[in-house]
């Protein structure tokens, strides 16, 4: 009997990560392939990015709205409960064996809320990180706790998850997926990119992405003005992708829509690049701007710098490329241009990027579809000798 895999998604990122993975399962004989997209993918606003999915040849078995009025944590939490309601009917119409989830998301807290009490094994995917500066971090660690099978980004973070009382069987370093990804998905040349994007990239592009930061007490707005009057220093071209729909996202997405509206020519925001056109563009700009963990993780396997701002990716582990700077004018300006000075671009070019694994695409899918289901369904808590 075939393994009913469910894997649920709600974001561009995460299904560009979870893309490879699924293409792996689909071609198993022993595995079933269950998709449930919710959230962004089902947001005209954000690029409607379900259509991707379609895009990539996969069937989308279940659909899950989660859309509320406005971006305040109220309504956050509104939306959760709504996620919480429609995965209950999603997986009592699938009944899938296990579902897999990746990362940190509000919306996937719901989901494996609602898998652990329909007693449904989760695999879990880039846990024991941190990112001190988000809400993201706490729920990262409760998703931990109601996964049964961890598949970790770095030995480092293997060992925390152990820390939290799983198992070591059960936590598995597999390296980051979205570093394999870059590896082994074919570019598009430049001036096909061009064409799809409707914007030259030339020599000294930076590709920005800024999500609110959403343990900061500063104002969101503040954050991102300073952002957008750091790279009124430069002359360089800027592609700006839409941040998540966390709470205050909107309020970015309204001040970049304003700059690019004001710097026509020069500046360009895109709500989703979707998986080939990211990779792509990482191939042709000279510098990653912004708070985004690709940033971090997958981006220093490209050679070129990443300049992370501010306080939301705090606590993660990151290559000699990453440039830190607080969220201020001065320290963004600062660190843009070591990030395009002959020194930080040398460095980057040879800095090793720690979550690099060999393997990883047959490590986590092997994993997924072949761990016993009945170590999966009970859990018990393991204590550090």
């Amino acid at each position: 009997m075939k393994r009913k895999v469910c894997i649920v998604t709600g974001t561009r990122a995460e299904w560009g990560l979870l893309s490879s993975i699924a293409q792996q399962l689909k071609l198993r004989q022993d595995v079933e392939l269950q998709i449930i997209a919710t959230n962004m993918h089902l947001d005209a606003r954000y690029g409607h990015t379900i259509d991707d999915i379609f895009a990539m040849g996969f069937e989308v078995n279940a659909q899950v709205p989660m859309m509320v009025d406005d971006d305040s944590c109220v309504s956050t939490a509104k939306a959760m409960a709504k996620c919480a309601e429609g995965m209950a009917d999603a997986f009592a119409l699938l009944a899938p064996d296990l579902i897999v989830i990746l990362g940190d998301r509000y919306e996937m807290l719901s989901v494996a809320s609602v898998a652990t009490v329909m007693r449904i094994p989760i695999i879990h995917l880039h846990g024991g990180e941190i990112s001190e500066g988000a809400i993201d971090d706490s729920i990262r660690h409760a998703i931990t706790k109601l996964s049964s099978l961890h598949l970790t980004a770095t030995e480092e973070y293997r060992n925390r998850v152990i820390q939290m009382g799983e198992h070591p069987e059960t936590v598995i370093n597999t390296g980051a997926i979205g570093v394999y990804n870059i590896a082994n998905i074919t570019p598009m040349d430049l001036a096909e990119l061009n064409a799809s994007l409707d914007f030259e990239i030339t020599p000294g592009t930076l590709l920005v992405t800024y999500h609110p930061a959403t343990l900061d007490d500063e104002d969101v707005a503040t954050r991102c003005k300073a952002l957008l009057e750091a790279l009124d220093e430069f002359t360089n071209k800027v592609i700006i992708t839409y941040p998540n729909n966390d709470a205050q996202g909107r309020v970015i997405i309204d001040l970049i829509e304003e700059y690019a509206s004001n710097n026509q020519g020069r500046v360009m925001v895109k709500p989703s690049l979707g998986l080939l056109r990211y990779i792509s563009a990482l191939h042709y700009v000279d510098v990653v701007v912004g708070n985004s963990s690709s940033g971090i993780i997958e981006v220093p396997s490209m050679g070129i710098p990443t300049v992370n701002i501010g306080m939301r990716q705090q606590g993660r582990m990151a290559s000699e490329s990453v440039i830190h700077c607080a969220d201020d004018k001065e320290s963004i300006v600062e660190a843009i241009r070591y990030a395009l000075s002959d020194a930080g671009r040398e460095k980057a070019k040879y800095a090793q990027n720690p979550y690099c694994k060999e393997n990883t695409l047959q490590l986590i899918v092997e994993a997924i579809a072949t761990t016993p289901l009945e170590d999966l369904r009970r859990k018990t808590f393991y204590d550090l000798k």
